[in-house]
């Protein structure tokens, strides 16, 4: 009988190292390009990932007549966003999308740590430029709101579009615990779905994430803003930074930034943990 590997790991570290057209690989551009397409991948994927999903909370925070709707709207838009962003880059990359994802798999040897920091610094610069595209479309209707002064905090805070800030009632704890239970359920869910031994999301993966995203944006994004991504949450952090929110978005909310980078990455490893040593059947 056929033994196959697990769906996630023939997307992982599969690349082949060289253009298999030899005409093309006589030209070093197109055989760099090929060579760099996961890392290429990741950095578009995250950029479409963050223009759609910062936007719909531009869309909401500009708009009072979807105030109603608003928590819906936002974790639809984010589930759409990542559905999206992953549709651009599962292909070639895998689809990580997310560094506390690149490091679990490669703690638990799904993938090669030598391209861990290739797609870590993909994924932030996506990020980033996902953020910065979402500031230039709605940028018109950020004066009007906050009278040109950009601020993290108070009835005219703005910085919450880009980044994630916590309710002001929690404590570093609530904070960096519900990061951590978020993104281990995000880990492990997601290998169930990839897992062919399981019962696998065949075929519409994206939706299937996405509408994970859906769910735990809908139980925890209220509480510390649900990153459950570094980079999604460090790259615009970095944007509005540079971009006019001065140092606040370091040091709101009691150094809040930490956060949401070490929290998913711990949730990470540990949710891929429990499936790897709980859940993944013994045979291939």
């Amino acid at each position: 009988m056929h033994n196959k590997k697990a769906d996630i790991e023939n997307q992982m570290d599969s690349q082949p190292e060289s253009y298999p057209d030899e005409k093309i690989r006589m030209f070093p551009m197109f055989q760099f390009r090929y060579n760099m397409r996961c890392y290429f991948a990741e950095y578009f994927g995250c950029t479409v990932t963050l223009l759609f999903g910062n936007s719909i909370i531009a869309n909401v925070a500009f708009n009072h007549d979807l105030e109603s709707e608003y928590w819906i709207l936002i974790a639809l838009g984010w589930c759409f966003a990542f559905t999206m962003g992953l549709y651009v880059s599962m292909g070639n990359s895998g689809g990580h999308l997310n560094p506390a994802v690149t490091i679990a798999f490669a703690v638990f040897g799904k993938f090669s740590w030598k391209k861990v920091p290739g797609y870590i610094i993909a994924q932030v610069l996506g990020c980033f430029t996902g953020s910065a595209l979402a500031y230039a479309i709605w940028r018109s209707r950020f004066d009007p709101f906050d009278g040109g002064k950009r601020q993290t905090t108070g009835e005219f805070a703005t910085a919450f579009i880009f980044a994630n800030y916590p309710m002001p009632t929690n404590t570093v704890w609530d904070n960096f615990f519900t990061e951590v239970v978020a993104t281990a359920l995000l880990l492990f869910v997601v290998l169930g779905m990839f897992d062919h031994r399981m019962t696998p999301a065949k075929g519409f993966e994206p939706i299937a994430v996405g509408f994970l995203i859906f769910i735990i944006t809908l139980c925890f994004g209220k509480t510390s803003g649900s990153s459950i991504n570094p980079a999604r949450d460090l790259g615009p952090r970095l944007f509005t930074a540079i971009a006019g929110w001065g140092s606040e978005p370091f040091t709101a909310s009691n150094y809040f930034f930490w956060i949401p980078t070490v929290g998913p990455i711990c949730g990470a490893i540990l949710g891929t943990g429990l499936y790897e040593f709980f859940i993944i059947p013994n045979s291939e």
